[in-house]
């Protein structure tokens, strides 16, 4: 089997299993949300590569609330077109898996506090992690683990800010030392994500997103100083299943931006900035 064969593979088996173990824990929540996504854009880049790529990027995203808190999850499958080759494939684009978890607790439902000050509804503390491995001469291999305080907001639909420590290992095949696993210092992370419901001439929409922003994590792979990074993705999507069928929340379509300056935490260079518009797609169940 190829290595692009068993990435796909590893994929595919991941997503069927985190759907049954999301389907499982919704049983006992209360409340869920699990979609399955799909993106696309032509305009991405990647570090050191001069090109513009296309990616067909396949989500699947479980969240729910429990008795003290809440769950997200996502993980993307990137396919990228041959701009972004596969290791020892020329013809053929890489493939990356990203999965990311946070665990909120809820400091005024764990403790019985009163949280709720004017604009403010909660207070949680949020943990969780970052993985990504990916099929390029580079293979990356991403393990990072955040920590912190999350404010919530009382708006319709979510509001939530963060401000956690964040500390990263990573991977490099290429080039030297011998040793190319490096851990990075841990940084401050400063994190926001939303979902704000909206009508436009009375058609059902709704805002989404989030915005991190990673401080410095000391030296890279080169004894480099890396950057600050900053990374947005967010979305305007309408309600295609309540329009065309009466099912809310079922079918969303739309537009999406993602914005990625210094990526990865690499310095300003060729390919470290991102602008790509996006179409969107989620199907929920």
């Amino acid at each position: 089997m190829s290595i692009n064969q068993r990435r796909s593979h590893l994929s595919l088996s991941t997503l069927a299993a985190l759907s049954l173990l999301s389907a499982t824990a919704a049983q006992a929540a209360d409340w869920s949300d699990t979609y399955l996504g799909y993106r696309y854009g032509t305009e991405f880049r990647e570090p050191t590569n001069a090109n513009h790529i296309s990616k067909d990027i396949v989500q699947f995203t479980h969240a729910s609330g429990y008795k003290l808190g809440s769950n997200f999850l996502n993980v993307d499958t990137l396919m990228s077109d041959s701009k972004d080759p596969a290791n020892g494939a020329n013809s053929k684009g890489a493939q990356e898996i990203y999965i990311t978890y946070r665990n909120q607790l809820s400091m005024g439902k764990a403790f019985d506090l009163p949280t709720k000050v004017g604009p403010l509804s909660d207070v949680a503390l949020t943990a969780g992690f970052d993985f990504n491995s990916k099929n390029t001469a580079f293979a990356p291999n991403k393990r990072a683990l955040v920590f912190g305080p999350t404010l919530k907001f009382d708006v319709p639909g979510f509001l939530d800010v963060g401000l956690w420590y964040y500390r990263e290992q990573n991977h490099k095949g290429v080039g030297s030392p011998p040793n190319p696993n490096v851990t990075f210092d841990g940084a401050l992370m400063l994190s926001t994500s939303w979902g704000i419901p909206f009508q436009a001439g009375g058609a059902p929409m709704k805002f989404q997103g989030f915005l991190n922003y990673i401080g410095s994590k000391g030296l890279d792979y080169n004894n480099k100083s890396t950057a600050p990074e900053t990374l947005m993705r967010t979305s305007v999507m309408l309600d295609v299943g309540q329009v065309v069928y009466g099912r809310k929340n079922s079918v969303w379509a739309g537009i999406g931006y993602e914005y990625w300056n210094n990526k990865f935490g690499n310095q300003p260079g060729v390919g470290t900035r991102v602008s790509a518009p996006q179409l969107q797609l989620e199907v929920h169940f």
